[in-house]
């Protein structure tokens, strides 16, 4: 089984890379066309959710958070 890594983008989305499946609160699943690389957006923005369409740039969005 191929590995997911989610990346946190600094100021933008969860970058996702690896075989993924996105699902809405009812269980449906979403069409991803076979990518195996998404964005899923953190500012809340977006007219794509829950994909990223680049509204953080606009909104004013900042997030920096590490691990450790």
């Amino acid at each position: 089984m191929a590995d997911v890594t989610i990346q946190m983008r600094e100021n933008g989305p969860f970058l996702v890379t690896g075989p993924a499946k996105v699902l809405d609160h009812q269980g449906g699943e979403f069409d991803l066309g076979g990518k195996e690389t998404l964005a899923l957006c953190r500012c809340g923005a977006t007219k794509n959710g829950p994909f990223c369409d680049g509204s953080h740039k606009e909104c004013g969005f900042t997030s920096a958070e590490t691990a450790g």
